[in-house]
């Protein structure tokens, strides 16, 4: 177990956010959705009893201008502290701006 995974952390939720900007995605990139549903198992096997996969949101862009309800599931889970981490393919992808950025802390 790697020093930055605590037992703390294994003993909250795992949450894995899936998601693709536009609908050609989903139907044409099936390899990008399989390698981040693939998370799941990642995070069984690094020790997370518990392992929720968001997917709302696939399909959805995160320009701002479309309603993202994975995302807000999300923010509000890491928020009220029941989650150990959060597994995605690229961070980056999570939010495109500052103000969803500033709801999510990546720190312990």
């Amino acid at each position: 177990m790697s020093i930055k995974i605590t037992p703390d952390h294994l003993s909250r939720t795992a949450v894995v956010y899936v998601r693709q900007s536009t609908m050609s995605q989903v139907t044409g990139n099936l390899e990008s959705q399989r390698r981040q549903y693939d998370l799941a198992k990642a995070a069984e096997t690094t020790g997370f009893k518990s392992v929720t996969v968001i997917d709302d949101d696939l399909g959805r862009s995160g320009s701002g201008s479309t309603q993202r309800p994975g995302f807000e599931r999300l923010v509000a889970m890491v928020c009220s502290g029941d989650v150990g981490t959060v597994y995605c393919i690229e961070a980056s992808r999570l939010a495109r701006n500052g103000r969803d950025w500033h709801h999510l802390s990546f720190s312990d």
